[in-house]
């Protein structure tokens, strides 16, 4: 399940499902339990109907439907921490991958 279809679209999984919530809400609102299992529920059915290879379902529910603005707050501004330079991005990158092979 995925709030973030752009980035699903670029990673390209087997299957997904969209739902356009503000990031870490896949699964719906707090504290509406009712509304949440019915996303659940929703998202299996959709992942058994999902016949191509990344194939991705949109569910059609909304956050609010008078405001919008959660997506400009969700996706600009200080949501993301500031990108580290080039140099520092690829020494963490380096630490990374010496991490991962050094635990094979």
């Amino acid at each position: 399940m995925t709030s973030a279809l752009d980035i699903t679209r670029a990673v390209n999984p087997p299957r997904a499902v969209f739902l356009n919530f503000p990031l870490g809400h896949q699964t719906g609102k707090p504290h509406q339990p009712d509304q949440q299992r019915q996303i659940v529920r929703d998202a299996m059915r959709a992942f058994e109907t999902i016949s191509e290879p990344g194939g991705i379902v949109e569910l059609p529910y909304v956050w609010d439907p008078n405001d919008r603005g959660w997506e400009v707050t969700d996706y600009t501004g200080d949501f993301l921490p500031p990108r580290p330079e080039k140099e520092t991005a690829d020494q963490i990158e380096a630490e990374r991958r010496n991490r991962f092979l050094s635990a094979k």
